[in-house]
């Protein structure tokens, strides 16, 4: 065993790091998290679907999934997820083009158990013959889950017209007629694929708990030191991604949604071995700018573009795609030779004018205050995180790595710039209304694709930089560093610091986490908000204006740390702004102004309303658990409204009714807001006085909108039917609980945690109804609930309802079944997950930000409901059963859809039919 390499950390980072190779060169890094409640494991395996045998593509991920499904040592196919789910934990896995990922979190009591079974996973699993069916058509369920995806569709074009030599070709996910034939063939060759590529010397492995580091190594070495070093080498083939004919070129795709986008691909070499300057990132922060003088910027005042992004685009071992993708208008699809013009012309830019050092290190520098303060996440996050950085980072650098700018390298950054020319380009176009003459293989997406003429090629070529176009400024909002405030806190919650009539304002000081750092909540409430669906839809239309308005004057402000988002709600908008606190309140004080004095042209009102038109209608093409998902909640929230309802108002709504809503909408307010991060009680006053005059110069104050839901007590089964154009059906069925008390809360949470492992385990693992598909407890404006949900290619909806009532009818036996230590160790599983602790700043101001959404005033709703969980004896989870899920008549709302393919099964029908959604909610 070898190890003892010295790992950077932040300052501000308490976990302990040790890396270490086992003597089967297994890689190991061990995190040591005195913190954290949950342990978290992760293996990054350097196999992927390049590494898939010709004659079967989809091997890798369907190696993934049979994993799973039993070892020598606990045979059980479903033993490894339920051991998770009982102790409170949750487990994925994930196959990409060259990597494998499997992780889970756990209970930190149970690292050792969980780490004997998972650790056989690389050592002897089974692979059931008599599982190889039911796996195979559960991949079919997962390649069928996104036949009508858009950007599954997009990717199957560019591995078609790429390099066939290349193994980015290959189909990557696997189906039916992929894994087809005899079963003890295909397993017979899937133990071929993962004994010869399965190897210790190519996995990387992270454990984090709150373990002493001398523990976890002895827990490392004695449970994946049996793991078989075949000293495995890749060797993917040294052929280009791109042949030369497929330079120079541009492709057509229709798409299943309306959308309208192009992507400029550059073909650049693999970019792993430039972490440690990142020329591609300070190369996409000028082409990604969006203030005044910017390409985003140049582009939407003349109309052709909505939005831009630089830098996305697949990468592997020896390349590198470089995207700039542009959403872009009717007029910049006619406009496209210019658009691309204007690209270029930044480009030229850059290369003439940016090579600074003052530039870089304003990335570098926001770079490494992002590493000195940066949040903690969940274990399992950082433990899949890391296991992966393992793969590409100096040991010393794999926390560092992904935010180290060590200087400005003009030859990387120069030589990568040189290769963004018209020679080394693909131009992608995605629009509905193009030609097309192939339709590719799988998903069936239609597309074309064609040299690009040579007078273009000429054109672009010959750079003339309009005036126009300007890199940014030095930005006035970054600052060089920060300190926490030191004072400590006077409470240990948030405390009302000032209220008034229509007015109340929240603070907390943070005293653990330590950052300099901020979160500001300010919700607006207005009677005028939501109340129709019209009104609903001009305040959706207001918040996209004023987002769109504010780009251009805030964009510094985001690069550096500083951001915020505002959202409608059920009664209202909220403003959320985070990032270092001594610059919040210059950033609040620019989004008040141009809020209360808004100046919307007739220009970008068209504009918008086409971009919340094509996402409105989009949803009709989104897959139909999202579009049942979204039925749920406007069916039974009073304010909510369906997206064909909002599109079908804004197709009339003119810009002076817009100015009218606004002025309406703060006629009469209720404001709410919380200050709660690096904020002295001083500072946080003054603060909200300045608020509260702002408030009574634009508003005069009103008592919070209510969040009104329609109650299903005494209203049987109803149902909807919600069409969706998809090949597979959907469901879901949901229980409302009568009250919303802490013992009500306990027991559907309890209900939801003791079935969802059965549940996945009979209906996906054993029936293979489909691959999404689950449980969930769901509360609603404050009312608990639950739900049964899936999304199936093989059955339509009434045996779907069938399956879930008989899994609901038999699930009493299974509870009886448990043993008093099984019981126990569910509720403690589930009480674990609620006072799982708060592993950052974000994560605690959104949980006090919920509380006050929430009317829990005194923050100790969790501790009310884990007192209640605590009670509960299995009799009482029967109980409820009886009462409210065991009859096909009880209360519930089932949302179902019927896919293409299923349209001869035996339809679901009921005299409870809501048919016209207005009228319903209208009459609760």
């Amino acid at each position: 065993m070898s190890g003892a390499k010295e790992i950077i950390k932040s300052p501000h980072d308490h976990r302990q790091y040790q890396y270490l190779v086992l003597d089967n060169n297994l890689s190991v890094l061990l995190v040591e998290d005195s913190s954290a409640s949950q342990a978290a494991v992760s293996m990054a395996i350097n196999v992927g679907h390049f590494d898939d045998p010709i004659s079967r593509p989809g091997m890798a991920h369907f190696l993934e999934h049979m994993l799973f499904l039993g070892t020598e040592k606990f045979p059980e196919p479903g033993e490894f997820h339920a051991f998770i789910n009982q102790h409170g934990g949750s487990n994925n896995a994930w196959t990409g083009t060259e990597y494998t990922n499997f992780f889970f979190s756990i209970d930190a009591h149970f690292i050792e158990e969980s780490l004997d079974r998972f650790s056989q996973f690389f050592i002897a699993p089974l692979f059931h013959k008599d599982l190889v069916d039911r796996e195979r058509h559960a991949i079919e369920s997962e390649f069928s889950l996104k036949l009508k995806d858009d950007i599954r569709r997009t990717y199957q074009v560019q591995k078609e017209t790429v390099n066939p030599a290349h193994p980015f070709s290959k189909f990557s996910v696997g189906n039916l007629k992929t894994l087809s034939g005899d079963q003890g063939i295909l397993r017979e060759e899937l133990l071929r694929f993962y004994h010869h590529h399965y190897s210790a010397n190519v996995m990387t492995l992270c454990i984090v708990a709150p373990s002493p580091l001398k523990d976890l190594e002895h827990l490392a070495t004695h449970f994946f030191s049996p793991i078989i070093d075949k000293q495995w080498q890749k060797k993917y083939p040294d052929v280009p991604i791109y042949q030369v004919e497929q330079l120079q070129t541009h492709i057509n795709i229709i798409p299943m949604k309306d959308q309208k986008r192009v992507a400029i691909t550059f073909s650049l070499p693999q970019i792993y071995s430039y972490y440690k300057h990142k020329p591609l990132t300070f190369i996409s922060h000028l082409l990604g700018y969006e203030g005044h003088g910017s390409l985003l910027s140049y582009l939407k005042n003349n109309g052709y573009a909505i939005n831009l992004s630089a830098g996305g685009g697949v990468n592997g071992y020896n390349f590198k795609d470089y995207n700039i993708s542009i959403q872009l208008t009717d007029k910049g699809v006619i406009a496209l030779d210019t658009v691309i013009d204007c690209a270029f012309e930044y480009i030229e830019l850059i290369k003439t004018q940016a090579m600074q050092d003052w530039r870089y290190q304003e990335q570098a520098n926001l770079s490494k205050l992002a590493f000195k303060y940066q949040e903690h996440i969940k274990p399992v996050d950082l433990a899949s995180h890391l296991s992966i950085n393992m793969h590409h980072y100096d040991v010393e650098d794999l926390i560092l790595g992904d935010y180290k700018m060590d200087g400005l390298h003009v030859p990387q950054t120069m030589k990568l710039l040189n290769l963004m020319t018209p020679s080394n380009m693909r131009i992608q176009l995605i629009s509905a209304e193009l030609e097309t003459n192939s339709q590719t293989a799988w998903y069936h997406a239609p597309y074309q694709i064609q040299a690009l003429p040579m007078d273009k090629l000429t054109r672009w070529k010959q750079v003339n930089i309009r005036s126009e176009l300007a890199l940014p400024n030095k930005n006035p909002f970054i600052i060089k560093d920060a300190i926490a405030r030191s004072q400590s806190s006077q409470t240990n919650m948030p405390i009302i610091i000032s209220q008034h009539h229509g007015y109340r304002i929240w603070h907390q000081k943070d005293d653990e986490f330590n950052l300099p750092k901020g979160h500001i909540y300010l919700s607006i409430d207005s009677i005028e908000a939501a109340s129709s669906a019209r009104k609903a839809t001009l305040t959706r239309l207001y918040v996209e204006m004023l987002l769109d308005h504010l780009i251009e004057h805030t964009y510094q402000a985001e690069v550096a740390g500083l951001s915020y988002n505002i959202y409608p709600h059920q009664g209202g908008i909220t403003l959320h702004l985070t990032g270092f606190s001594g610059k919040q309140k210059i950033l609040l004080a620019l989004l008040i102004k141009k809020a209360r004095t808004p100046y919307f042209s007739q220009e970008r009102l068209t504009l918008i309303k086409r971009q919340l038109l094509r996402a409105w209608y989009n949803h009709t093409q989104a897959k139909p658990i999202s579009q049942l998902f979204t039925g749920l909640t406007v069916s039974l929230q009073r304010r909510s409204y369906e997206p064909s309802t909002m599109a079908d108002e804004l197709t009339t709504i003119t810009l002076n009714e817009l100015h009218d809503h606004i002025r309406q909408f703060y006629q009469e307010t209720h404001l709410e807001g919380l200050i709660y991060g690096d904020w002295l009680a001083s500072e946080a006053s003054i603060l909200a006085k300045n608020l509260k005059n702002i408030v009574s110069l634009i508003s005069s104050p009103c008592q919070g909108a209510e969040r009104e839901l329609v109650s299903l007590s005494g209203k049987g089964t109803l149902m909807r039917q919600i069409p969706a154009q998809h090949q597979d059906s959907g469901i879901i069925v949901y229980y409302q609980a009568d009250t919303s008390t802490p013992a009500m809360m306990a027991i559907f949470s309890l209900l939801n945690h003791s079935m969802s492992s059965a549940f996945f385990h009979e209906l996906r693992t054993k029936k293979q109804l489909g691959y999404m598909l689950g449980t969930g407890y769901f509360p609603l404006n404050r009312y608990p609930g639950m739900i049964f949900y899936i999304q199936s290619p093989l059955s339509g909806p009434l045996q779907l309802l069938e399956a879930i009532d008989e899994f609901i009818a038999d699930f009493n036996y299974t509870i009886l079944q448990l043993t008093h230590e099984q019981w126990t160790l569910t509720k403690q599983g589930l009480m674990n997950q609620i006072m799982e602790h708060d592993p950052n700043l974000t994560t605690r101001g959104q949980r006090y930000w919920s509380s006050i959404g929430n009317k829990d005033y005194d923050f100790n709703q969790r501790k009310l409901v884990v007192t209640e969980i605590e009670k509960l004896t299995r009799e009482d989870l029967i109980k409820l059963m009886m009462k409210k899920m065991r009859h096909k008549h009880r209360d519930r709302l089932v949302l179902f859809s019927t896919g293409e393919h299923h349209k001869n099964l035996p339809p679901l029908t009921s005299e409870n039919m809501i048919t016209d959604l207005n009228i319903f909610k209208d009459t609760q």
